[in-house]
C-alpha cells in the first residue's frame, strides 16, 4: 500500500482523484435536487399576509399623576 502521499503510483492519485470527483458529483446533485424540491413554499404564498391595523392611542406614565406622550 502507499501510505505516503510522495511514494504513491499513479493509481493511488487516479482512486484520489475519482473519489473526490465522485464526491463533489454527489454535493451537487443533492444541491440541485434540494433547490428544486417544494418545501412548502406553496402553502406560504397561498395564504394571504396578516395585517395587523392600529388601536387607539394610549398613554403612559412614570409615577401617578403624570404622563408621558
Amino acid at each position: 500500500m502507499n501510505w505516503s502521499m510522495y511514494t504513491a503510483d499513479r493509481t493511488t492519485h487516479l482512486k484520489i482523484v475519482v473519489v473526490g470527483l465522485t464526491a463533489a458529483l454527489l454535493i451537487a446533485i443533492i444541491g440541485i435536487s434540494a433547490s428544486q424540491m417544494n418545501l412548502g413554499a406553496d402553502i406560504m404564498t397561498a395564504q394571504g399576509p396578516t395585517v395587523y391595523k392600529a388601536g387607539a392611542p394610549v398613554a403612559l406614565s412614570a409615577r401617578e399623576g403624570t404622563t408621558i406622550r
